[in-house]
């Protein structure tokens, strides 16, 4: 059995945190194996999101509210008070970080082999050889160097993406997984709670897939069945967890 799990953002900041998560994901991928010329797809992508958006402020609000929350956790008898320390001492350390002045990934402007590579990558067919010596001369490096020089450039989001992580773990947290069902296909829900993120969990042989559409209050879920691309008539048990 495969269960996929499926997640709706129903705010645009949590939209911002999860797509920022998932280039994160890609970058730390591409520490590990070596993928060529692909590994700067996620580095780019990052560089043109941190540049249209500065999203310093609102992190640094989301992890003053986390941290007044922790700390009110932290008097309950019945907290785990070794795990809120490890959340209040990552989440401190984290702010100051964010303290810093200069954009993230500002520097990057001024690597001359990263702008050039900028420039031409969003070209169909751009990565040839005559179109981009300097990467065809940096992919034949040995796979260490390479990592090392990958490990630098993505140093410079560190700041960014680091309570990133730790933000939508805690947002992930404050929800559980409940037995759900979908008659005929659709499901629907709501909150007196202002809700940030709906989770849905599937088993892959059901052979469908969740639209997820709504706002902080109230969402709903259409299955699709993948082979006819067409919305399900049978009911689906699924797990479900709503996260403020």
């Amino acid at each position: 059995m495969t269960e996929l799990v499926y997640e709706q953002p129903l705010n645009e900041k949590i939209r911002s945190y999860l797509r920022l998560e998932y280039l994160d994901k890609q970058l730390q991928s591409n520490l590990s194996h070596d993928h060529q010329h692909r590994c700067f797809y996620p580095l780019f992508s990052l560089c043109e999101l941190s540049e249209r958006c500065d999203y310093r402020n609102e992190i640094l609000k989301d992890i003053e509210r986390h941290l007044l929350q922790l700390n009110k956790w932290q008097e309950l008898d019945s907290a785990d008070h070794q795990q809120i320390n490890i959340y209040i001492n990552a989440l401190t350390q984290a702010r100051e970080h964010l303290q810093k002045p200069e954009r993230f990934g500002s520097q990057l402007k001024q690597d001359r082999f990263i702008s050039a590579l900028r420039q031409r990558f969003g070209m169909p067919g751009a990565c040839c050889n005559f179109d981009l010596p300097q990467l065809h001369f940096w992919l034949s490096k040995p796979w260490e160097e390479k990592q090392q020089d990958y490990r630098a450039w993505i140093a410079h989001f560190e700041p960014l993406l680091t309570p990133i992580a730790l933000l939508l773990q805690l947002t992930r947290s404050t929800a559980h997984y409940d037995n759900a069902i979908a008659h005929a296909g659709f499901y629907q829900g709501d909150s007196a709670q202002a809700l940030a993120l709906v989770r849905v969990k599937v088993d892959a042989a059901h052979g469908c897939y969740p639209t997820i559409s709504g706002h902080k209050n109230r969402f709903a879920i259409h299955f699709v069945q993948f082979e006819h691309q067409r919305h399900s008539d049978r009911s689906i048990d699924f797990l479900l967890a709503t996260c403020a």
